[in-house]
C-alpha cells in the first residue's frame, strides 16, 4: 500500500459566517497558487438541536470524489466519521444508497488514517463551537492554510495518512 500524507486543519468558530469566510480564504489561497485540486474542505454548523450539518464543501475532483462522481472527499469523510448524522442532516445520503456506501467507504478510510486519540481530540474541539472548518491539504501548504483560517477561535493540525488507490477501489466496490 502506498500512503499519501496529508494534514487536517480543524478550526472552531463562533458562527457559521466566520467559518465560511475562512473557507473562502482557503479556496482563494489554493486558486492563486494554482493548487485548487490539492485540498478538500467542509464547513460544519451546529444547529439549535445540537445536530451537525455540512453547509459547504470543496472536494478535490482528481481524487476519489471526482473520479466516482460522488463528490465526497477526505474532509467530508472525516466530518461524517466524527459526526455520522452530518451525512443525513446535510442531505449527503439523499441521492442514492450507493452514494451512502461510497461516503461510508471514504469516511472509513479518513478515520483509519488518523489515531483514535487524534480523532477524539478533533471531535471534542469541534463540539466546542457553533461552527467549524475542516481542511485536508498537502503538508507543504500548511503554514498558508493556518494563516488563511484567521477567524478561528481554536485551530489544530493533525496528520492524516490515506491510501488513495484503496479508497478509490473500496468506493467503487461500494457504489457497484
Amino acid at each position: 500500500m502506498s500512503y499519501d500524507t496529508f494534514m487536517v486543519y480543524v478550526g472552531v468558530y463562533p458562527d457559521e459566517e466566520s467559518a465560511e469566510a475562512d473557507y473562502q480564504l482557503v479556496k482563494d489561497l489554493h486558486t492563486e497558487a494554482g493548487l485548487i485540486d490539492a485540498y478538500d474542505a467542509a464547513v460544519i454548523h451546529r444547529r439549535a438541536d445540537g445536530k451537525v450539518k455540512i453547509t459547504k464543501k470543496h472536494e478535490t475532483p482528481t481524487r476519489v470524489g471526482g473520479v466516482l462522481g460522488g463528490g465526497f472527499g477526505l474532509a467530508t469523510g472525516l466530518v461524517v466519521a466524527l459526526f455520522p448524522f452530518a451525512a443525513i442532516g446535510g442531505g449527503l445520503l439523499a441521492a442514492t444508497t450507493a452514494g451512502g456506501a461510497v461516503l461510508g467507504a471514504v469516511a472509513g478510510h479518513a478515520a483509519a488514517g488518523m489515531s483514535r486519540d487524534d480523532l477524539k481530540e478533533l471531535g471534542e474541539q469541534l463540539d466546542a463551537g457553533e461552527a467549524g472548518l475542516v481542511v485536508v491539504g498537502v503538508s507543504d501548504m500548511g503554514a498558508k492554510i493556518e494563516r488563511a483560517m484567521e477567524h478561528a477561535e481554536k485551530l489544530q493540525a493533525k496528520q492524516l495518512k490515506a491510501d488513495q488507490a484503496a479508497i478509490e477501489e473500496d468506493a467503487k466496490a461500494a457504489g457497484a
